[in-house]
């Protein structure tokens, strides 16, 4: 394995407080939702996601996860309303996932822990560039979306086909024309707390979002997936599993529904 941060026992979320001590910080994330916690807020806003497909550029296997990255010099792809002010443009998208079925979220509901989660990663335009922004408390909005094991999902399958262009740590490839709406389920009724990136550095720069309603993967569909490696070509190869940070203490943070 490569040096440096990871998911294995030698380097995975239990050692990362050795060289990032915010990792102890009191709003870091993921987090467990305990929904009978959450308190209502007729305030919220409703998410307004405006994606131009135009603006996908490129999947790269990271040596963390797959992430498909889009260009974020313009408006042309935001988020706005919900839990945040202003204007958001989309940076990237990126799943995390387990070994098996039953594990693979960040996040988890009343314990419940699904296959995988997607996060959609954007950054707040009132700072210079997104560099600025990290920075920031408010400079990132995180949507976290649950994919729960159920039939195929066709919208996954433009993705799951580039993977075997991408299978080893420093792969990338083109990725056009894909319009990351069409991955959101049908209601947008949302979660929202302060939080943190949920890999290294763990900023604690993120406003997140957890939708409540998952979309589904199929067991084939997270297989693939699982085909990636965390290793570069020409190393011994290890498949990409387990790449998730497990729960974090709430401390004194309040979740807020956007919900009844």
């Amino acid at each position: 394995m490569s040096h440096g941060w990871g998911y294995e026992a030698e380097n995975g979320p239990d050692t990362w407080k050795l060289h990032y001590p915010i990792a102890d910080g009191t709003r870091q994330s993921p987090i467990d939702i305990a929904t009978a916690d959450a308190l209502y807020d007729e305030t919220l806003q409703p998410l307004a996601v405006q994606y131009d497909p135009g603006t996908s550029n490129d999947i790269i296997n990271n040596g963390h996860s797959v992430q498909v990255d889009f260009a974020d010099d313009s408006d042309s792809s935001i988020l706005t309303g919900g839990p945040i002010s202003g204007t958001y443009r989309l940076r990237q998208f990126h799943f995390h996932w387990g070994a098996c079925d039953d594990r693979g979220s960040e996040h988890t509901m009343d314990g419940t822990r699904f296959a995988a989660e997607m996060h959609l990663v954007h950054w707040n335009t009132k700072y210079p560039r997104f560099a600025d922004s990290t920075s920031q408390p408010d400079g990132l909005a995180v949507i976290g979306v649950f994919l729960q094991i159920g039939d195929d999902n066709p919208q996954l399958q433009k993705i799951l086909d580039a993977l075997k262009a991408i299978q080893s740590k420093g792969k990338q490839t083109a990725f056009l024309d894909f319009d990351p709406s069409v991955l959101l389920p049908s209601s947008l009724d949302y979660w929202t707390y302060d939080g943190s990136l949920t890999t290294p550095p763990l900023l604690e720069c993120v406003t997140w979002i957890v939708l409540k309603q998952p979309i589904t993967v199929s067991s084939e569909q997270m297989a693939m997936f699982r085909s990636l490696l965390f290793t570069q070509e020409g190393e011994e190869p290890c498949n990409m599993v387990d790449n998730y940070r497990p729960p974090q203490p709430v401390h004194d943070r309040t979740v807020r529904a956007s919900f009844c």
